[in-house]
């Protein structure tokens, strides 16, 4: 690593970061709105979205800085294992299909901002919904740190920031002002300004994978070269070489599957969903964004690269940033780090935005204040999102890193907790509301307790993901133990309550519901009732 600053490679992604940050300002008045103040407009960008604006912004919210980052990092550090994330990108999107145009219909018909508006509203259940909000909240929050992270990783490989005996103010002064621009014009644009900073974005990533892919494997002799150095590296280390060893399948494919699962259930990448302007337009993109799951696959051997290069680090984080350093020439390395840079942003972002959407109709609204008017909402949706940013950054800044990547795992634990009420719930009533809290509760505690027992090198709590299944004895991931776990308390329970004769609640939307398109006739955004300013 570079002991003195890249002044040629910092000044390219100064450019970059400057450019989209007058483009983050100026999105407040692209699609500007006749009334600006109300949640649909700020924090769903007026639910307004076509098919490639919701396609930049889905693939801007969901390959984020530290897939960038993190996915090549592993394969650097564990091998093949670490190509779990090409399967479950393939896995989701065949998923996805078949509920979110559903959850899309029935949004737009009730004027759903969140998860937890559908699941009040499906189930007539606000504690349901409290318990999905805040799991939200909880999921997203290490998720915004790690694409701080990803940030900090790029700074340092440039030299920015000093060494490790510097004064902590002038060594995260970058990041700081980085987080400064990020919050300014996501309280001033709100969703717009990642949607539009989404096409910088991916173009970037594009061009740089296109170039890392050929020019990098010249540079290094050949994929034969790549592959024969990082097969020898994972057999001395007895990694299994280029396969997973046969005491790791079982992880590889339950994080695989647990992870496809929870991936919409991040309340970023419902947010997205929702901003589009029709039925079809979710349709569509579920048949498109597997591009991204080809440029992931091509992400992923960076990893290898980074082995054949001889990359030499101690967080693995930097393995990518390192060899982007040494492998490509100062002006092209400043184009890399701005496309980390501005990936990292533009999720950052709406993740902040769909945190504090959940806080602002999910508990502020709903227990705090039932007669909020829609520029209240707004308003409060504001500085939440900022409130929450600012938690990311203390995060980042005063734990290692290892213990955000951890806490982001654990995130995936909990989220996938909310997939019956959501996916169960667009599909049938039959789930008992109360059967589907304690089944939530259960998934929570249990994730949550083995994950707390998993130990790693650098820490003796939350030092993974991965646990020994009760009852099969092989090792997998823990968030699919728990949501087994979670849906058969919740089938058995039902059963009971439902024998019982127990309230059920009241369901406020109609089977039409989940079928309608905005052009449909008769279907018009209605408010709930909250928003005209009735309690629920």
């Amino acid at each position: 690593m570079n002991d003195g600053v890249n002044g040629v490679a910092l000044a390219v992604f100064i450019l970059f970061f400057l450019a989209v940050t007058v483009m983050g300002f100026l999105a407040a008045r692209w699609r500007k709105a006749e009334n600006e103040h109300s949640l649909d407009e700020w924090g769903l960008g007026g639910r307004s979205f076509g098919t490639w604006i919701t396609w930049f912004l889905l693939g801007g919210d969901l390959y984020t800085a530290y897939t960038f980052v993190a996915v090549p990092a592993a394969i650097y550090a564990a091998g093949a294992a670490g190509f779990f994330a090409v399967p479950y990108t393939i896995l989701v999107y065949p998923l996805i299909f078949t509920f979110l145009p559903r959850l899309w219909s029935v949004s737009h018909k009730h004027g759903y901002v969140t998860t937890s508006d559908f699941v009040r509203g499906r189930f007539g259940s606000k504690g349901l919904s409290l318990a999905v909000a805040v799991t939200g909240i909880l999921a997203t929050m290490p998720y915004i740190a790690l694409q701080l992270v990803g940030i900090q990783a790029v700074l340092d490989v440039m030299g920015v920031g000093g060494g490790e005996n510097t004064n902590w103010f002038v060594k995260d002064l970058p990041l700081l002002i980085a987080f400064g621009v990020l919050a300014a014009y996501t309280y001033s644009s709100g969703l717009r300004a990642p949607a539009l900073i989404a096409f910088v974005k991916d173009t970037l990533i594009y061009i740089v994978i296109a170039v890392a892919i050929i020019y990098i494997p010249i540079k290094l002799g050949g994929f034969d070269d790549v592959f024969g150095a990082a097969s020898e590296k994972y057999t001395a280390a007895k990694a299994g070489g280029l396969v997973p060893l046969e005491a790791g399948q079982w992880t590889y494919a339950t994080l695989a599957l647990g992870s496809a699962l929870a991936l919409f259930m991040y309340p970023h990448s419902i947010t997205a969903t929702l901003s589009s302007r029709s039925r079809e337009v979710i349709r569509r993109n579920t048949t498109i964004l597997p591009l991204y799951s080809l440029m992931l696959g091509l992400l992923a051997l960076l990893g290898f690269m980074a082995i054949a290069a001889g990359v030499k680090v101690t967080n693995p984080q930097l393995a990518i940033p390192q060899l982007f350093e040494d492998m490509f020439p100062d002006w092209f390395a400043g184009v890399a780090f701005a496309a980390i840079g501005i990936g990292a942003l533009v999720p950052a972002a709406i993740m902040s935005i769909a945190a504090a959407n959940l806080f602002t109709r999910n508990i502020y609204k709903d227990f705090i204040k039932p007669d909020a008017t829609p520029a209240q909402e707004t308003k409060v949706s504001k500085l939440v999102s900022l409130l929450v940013k600012v938690g990311a950054l203390v995060f980042v800044l005063t734990m290692d890193k290892t213990v955000a990547i951890n806490f982001q795992l654990l995130g995936g634990i909990w989220i996938l907790q909310t997939f019956p009420a959501l996916v169960g719930g667009l599909f049938t009533r039959w789930f008992h509301r109360w059967a589907l809290l304690a089944g939530w509760a259960v998934g929570m505690i249990y994730g949550t307790v083995a994950a707390y027992g998993v130990a790693s090198p650098t820490q003796k709590h939350f030092g993974g993901s991965a646990k020994e299944i009760p009852g099969i004895g092989e090792i997998g991931y823990i968030g699919l133990t728990a949501f087994i776990l979670n849906v058969a308390v919740t089938v058995v329970l039902t059963f009971v309550l439902k024998a019982a004769k127990a309230p059920d609640g009241i369901d406020e939307t109609s089977p039409k519901d989940y079928t309608a398109d905005a052009g449909d006739p008769g279907v018009e955004v209605e408010l709930p009732p909250a928003t005209a300013g009735t309690s629920h």
